[in-house]
């Protein structure tokens, strides 16, 4: 069970050359996770090994951009994206995650393999308000079940207005937060 954290408006950033690991199992539940992603969320591994990887789900993350990461991933896709994460002091962290399945010799899947690292503030800045946006549509959607769609509906349409989709606008901005840094 998720424990109850109030969030703080406390951000904790990641070094750039710092990469939060973690694997979970077909049903979202850790399986590894490593020393950087326990200092960083603020967990041991007793904690984390066995819960599901939304322990560190942030109330600012619209649940439509989860579901789009699940609905890529469990198609066999790679995700790229963008993530707010809660600590468990309730400070935040941001990251741009890439989630990948994870198949065993035989083309079994064994779960999923995550790899996040530190997203740029020009990034975290113009992603920011489609979030809030995506938020705010899930709050007043017609029902629960559907927020996240209707959300997930409006991030679209937002990127067919630029001519892209999600995973090429995260890309895109990831890769030149790179180059701005050089």
């Amino acid at each position: 069970m998720k424990p109850a954290i109030k969030a703080r408006n406390e951000e904790v950033k990641l070094l750039d050359e710092e990469f939060i690991v973690s694997k979970t199992d077909v049903k979202g539940r850790i399986t590894y996770a490593n020393r950087i992603f326990m200092e960083i969320a603020g967990y041991s591994e007793e904690e984390l090994l066995g819960v599901q990887q939304n322990i560190v789900r942030h109330p600012d993350m619209p649940r439509g951009v989860y579901k789009f990461l699940w609905d890529t991933i469990t198609s066999g896709d790679e995700f790229f994206g963008f993530v707010k994460n809660l600590c468990a002091d309730g400070r935040y962290y941001w990251v741009f995650a890439n989630v990948t399945p994870d198949y065993d010799g035989d083309g079994k899947l064994l779960g999923y393999l995550s790899v996040r690292r530190k997203p740029s503030q020009n990034a975290i800045d113009s992603i920011s308000p489609i979030y809030e946006a995506m938020i705010d549509i899930e709050r007043n959607a017609s029902s629960k079940k559907t927020a996240p769609d209707e959300s997930i509906a409006y991030l679209l349409q937002q990127l067919s207005e630029m001519k892209t989709d999600y995973q090429t606008y995260a890309l895109a901005l990831f890769n030149d937060s790179l180059e701005l840094e050089v």
